[in-house]
């Protein structure tokens, strides 16, 4: 299999450990990294090491006329997502944007449309939607095996603090932006990505951070004819069990990033009670509560994979089979703009004081 040559913009924490892990790892069977663009000298020194081969320059600029890039990585700075996928775009790249897409959901449809014109892919990396957690959950809530969802719970919680450029809005951080496109994104899935969804109620807060945006954020987002769905990023939950839950009529489930429990009942096992429109007593004539035990099953189990490294490799599988064969992507684009436009709806609502 020729691998695709690859220029890959920043390497910071995504672009080396998530990114960049993957291209140093076993499993990498689609990309050869030709280029490497960073503006610390001392990055750039180690990706010469740890990429052989490859070229480093400062300014991604230099790549413009480039004619020996099949994909460029853009891992820059969150609020310099548009700036440079648009430049990259009207170029005649190929553009993977890591996560948030961009700003607004404008942005997002004007990067669209530009792709569309230039017969380039656009794609952004929302891997979450290929990692057994979310793939799995949504297997089991189109199953009816716990019955018709009611609610989707989804908790992307901790008690930790944070203080570099992702804790500031002029950066375009904040756990919303940051952190909020992996919930919000599985959300949406939950929904089938309804274009009539509503965000019915979003809260953001600063609690932790050292700096100005959020680190707290509670959303309720619905559709017609689909469960309510309830988001949680919080940086002062010291008690979180799982990342999505599911709330059915037969039941419930619940994941987190390692594996899942279901407990559940089956149809005639426990035969409707009928309505007593009187007090209920007990034998001795004393007031009574409705009081059973429910015949239930319980299943649990582990994932194989995570979010960090399974659901990668499938990723850049999926981009690969995109860019050389024509094969659609799994992780739609215009799916990935409705993200941005729930972020950008809570923000709206929920407008945060500038500090820095």
């Amino acid at each position: 299999m020729e691998k695709l040559n690859i220029a890959i913009i920043g390497q910071g924490r995504s672009g080396r450990n998530i990114h960049g892990a993957f291209y140093r790892g076993k499993e990498n069977d689609f990309i050869n990294v030709k280029l490497v663009v960073e503006l610390d000298k001392d990055r750039r020194e180690r990706a010469l090491k740890e990429y052989p081969g490859c070229e480093v320059m400062s300014d991604w600029k230099e790549l413009i006329g480039r004619d020996d890039i099949q994909l460029v990585v853009n891992a820059s700075f969150s609020n310099m997502h548009y700036d440079i996928t648009k430049e990259l775009l009207l170029a005649g790249f190929n553009v993977l944007v890591e996560k948030p897409f961009a700003r607004t959901y404008f942005e997002c449809s004007d990067l669209m449309k530009i792709a569309k014109e230039k017969n380039v892919t656009l794609a952004v990396f929302q891997q979450t939607f290929l990692a057994p957690e979310f793939l799995f959950s949504k297997e089991i809530a189109d199953s009816g095996k716990i019955g018709e969802i009611k609610q989707v719970s989804i908790r992307y919680n901790s008690l930790a603090r944070r203080w570099d450029w992702q804790t500031l809005q002029e950066k375009l951080g904040g756990s919303l932006y940051n952190t909020g496109p992996h919930p919000v994104g599985m959300a949406l899935g939950f929904l089938d990505y309804s274009d009539d969804f509503r965000v019915e109620f979003a809260r953001l807060a600063t609690c932790l951070t050292s700096g100005d945006a959020d680190d707290y954020d509670k959303l309720i987002l619905s559709a017609p004819g689909k469960p309510v769905i309830d988001i949680e990023i919080s940086s002062i939950d010291a008690y979180c069990d799982y990342v999505v839950k599911l709330q059915g009529t037969k039941g419930t489930y619940k994941a987190t990033r390692e594996g899942y429990k279901i407990k559940y009942i089956l149809d005639g096992e426990n035969p409707k009670k009928p309505v007593i429109k009187e007090p209920l007593k007990n034998e001795e004539g004393l007031p009574a509560y409705c009081s059973e035990k429910l015949i239930t099953h319980e299943e649990e189990g582990e994932f194989t994979g995570g979010v960090f490294d399974s659901a990668v490799r499938h990723f850049y599988e999926m981009l690969y089979n995109n860019i050389v064969y024509g094969t659609p992507l799994k992780v739609k684009t215009e799916n990935i703009a409705k993200i941005i436009q729930v972020i950008e709806t809570a923000h709206a609502i929920n407008p945060l004081p500038k500090r820095f």
